[in-house]
């Protein structure tokens, strides 16, 4: 009997495989993040933001002794309002990617004698303005919009310089 193959002849693995198990072990945290899981392969679940959605610049506005018409009209209506505990308001904001939870942050706003006493909550993300301004201020710089130089005259300071 011939023997094509004995057990004791067995190539290691070539550098390319190993190569690929490592890209593949070490992607598996993003592709996680993007792609369907298995239990939902081919079924599309909507990302879904449920609740008040707050920003730092909000809450910065509150201030103690205001009403509660003020502190709505900052905040908006809030998610949850106890008939048992008229004086505490709770905005909740949840955000789920192809269904699971990414997101979860919670506000409590406790009233006095119908005035804003307290409040609390977890920390809040930067106002959508405030990430424009930080934005502008890393790309051109705060100098670009004072220089009332057009584009020319610029281009002449660069040669006047050398």
């Amino acid at each position: 009997m011939i023997q094509l193959s004995s057990p004791h002849s067995r190539r290691p693995p070539t550098a390319a495989a190993v190569a690929l198990a490592a890209a593949l072990i070490a992607g598996c945290a993003t592709i996680d993040t993007y792609a369907p899981t298995l239990r939902s392969f081919g079924v599309y679940k909507l990302d879904i933001n449920q609740g008040n959605y707050l920003s730092q610049d909000m809450v910065d506005r509150l201030k103690v002794g205001q009403t509660k018409p003020q502190v709505r009209q900052l905040l908006g209506t809030p998610l949850l309002v106890s008939p048992f505990r008229e004086s505490r308001w709770d905005y909740v904001y949840v955000f789920t990617r192809q269904g699971r939870v990414v997101e979860h942050r919670t506000f409590t706003a406790y009233f006095v004698d119908e005035k804003l006493a307290r409040w609390e909550g977890d920390e809040m993300p930067a106002s959508v303005a405030e990430l424009n301004r930080e934005a502008l201020a890393r790309t051109i710089g705060e100098e670009g919009w004072t220089d009332q130089r057009s584009w020319f005259e610029k281009l002449l300071d660069i040669f006047q310089k050398k």
